[in-house]
């Protein structure tokens, strides 16, 4: 059997599942955080959804791109190196993936009446149009 063809066999089977746990893990946790920031459970499921989706068609498509990673192969410790170093690389952007949807969630969570910081500026423009309208 050809070794490139064992190497994107296993290469494959290992990322997808990888990135399939990883998603599940994303939205299950993902879902129960979102009913807890937002009011409405029906807006929470879909925007789950939604960034799911959008983590799985970056992840595969890392995968799919690393799959034009070509290493010379010549005997099966060969097959075992490339498909470490590809599915190590796989795992990085998981990782960093994870990260960002964390970030984005975390950033979701404040409270809906803190908004940004108003300038002094603007404090003292809301106070003077108040004095006026008086």
């Amino acid at each position: 059997m050809d070794l490139r063809l064992i190497e994107y066999v296993l290469y494959l089977t290992l990322s997808v599942c990888l990135t399939g746990w990883v998603g599940r893990a994303l939205h299950q946790n993902g879902r129960q955080f979102l009913a807890e920031v937002l009011t409405d459970r029906g807006l929470a499921a879909s925007l789950s959804r939604l960034l799911v989706v959008a983590f799985y068609l970056v992840a595969l498509g890392g995968v799919a791109l690393l799959l034009q990673v070509e290493i010379a192969l010549v005997s099966a410790a060969d097959v075992i190196r490339a498909v470490a170093t590809k599915v190590g690389i796989v795992l990085l952007m998981l990782g960093v993936l994870h990260l960002v949807a964390i970030l984005a969630l975390n950033r979701m969570r404040r409270p809906a009446g803190i908004g940004p910081r108003r300038s002094a500026g603007a404090d003292s423009l809301d106070a003077l149009s108040e004095a006026v309208r008086r």
